[in-house]
């Protein structure tokens, strides 16, 4: 199984070249970033959930995204997906540590634009 892009250590004293189009690192960066990715690491924040509870947790994402978001997420080493043996099985999604922190950072910038905007209209 290929590590995540946050295992593989740059050499001390080095760090990864991300604005060079082949650095892992652009790749974790543009999984997290992607149009459902926030919401996948934001949703899972709280606790652990299994694939329906995820997908009607945020509205608006098809079956097919959430699975490729949540592929992504498991390669990258930002979600944990933990299958249960019973028939048929039931698979569980959770935070990594990793996934953890970065979720922690995406809940701040969603705080700080939520308090920036206008309040929400009645109606």
């Amino acid at each position: 199984m290929k590590e995540g892009a946050q295992l593989r250590r740059a050499e001390a004293g080095r760090r990864y070249e991300v604005f060079h189009t082949d650095c892992p690192a652009r790749d974790v960066v543009d999984h997290v970033t992607s149009r459902w990715g926030v919401w996948v690491l934001i949703s899972l924040r709280s606790n652990d959930l299994r694939f329906y509870e995820l997908r009607d947790s945020i509205q608006g994402v098809s079956e097919k995204m959430l699975a490729q978001t949540l592929r992504a997420l498991v390669r990258d080493g930002l979600v944990r997906r933990e299958v249960e043996p019973t028939t048929p099985p039931q698979v569980t999604y959770g935070l990594t540590e990793f996934g953890q922190d970065i979720g922690e950072s995406l809940t701040d910038l969603l705080d700080r634009v939520t308090r920036r905007l206008p309040p929400p209209t009645a109606g």
